[in-house]
């Protein structure tokens, strides 16, 4: 048996208008996360489909975010089933933020306070 490879961006070639999804917890979310993501938790997806095809719009490149990777591998690769551009962001937040990239907290998002959960 043959499997494709899964698409991956590293953290820093993240577009800065790109649509990122974001698939950690609410108290992951919280603690930081990037400002102007949508935030749909992994057991929320399938459920909250539309919500997420009506963000993406006509033919927008999703970039799937979790922690380090494992939980976004799986979205990306459910949404590329679904038939959606979708893009693994290769180490998640950890590497977002190690590549200097900005998180914010709270719900006023702030970057005081912000960290990676």
């Amino acid at each position: 048996m043959h499997f494709a490879q899964l698409p991956q961006v590293e953290a820093a070639a993240v577009p800065a208008d790109g649509l990122l999804l974001d698939v950690r917890e609410d108290d992951e979310w919280a603690a930081g996360h990037v400002e102007g993501a949508l935030h749909i938790p992994m057991g929320q997806v399938v459920a909250r489909f539309d919500e997420l095809t009506a963000a993406v719009g006509e033919g927008r490149r999703v970039h799937v975010m979790c922690r380090v990777g494992g939980r976004s591998a799986q979205v990306t690769q459910y949404l590329v089933a679904q038939g959606l551009d979708a893009v693994n962001v290769d180490g998640g937040m950890l590497a977002w933020d190690a590549a200097g990239r900005s998180v914010v907290s709270g719900p006023d998002g702030t970057a005081e306070g912000a960290f990676v959960l």
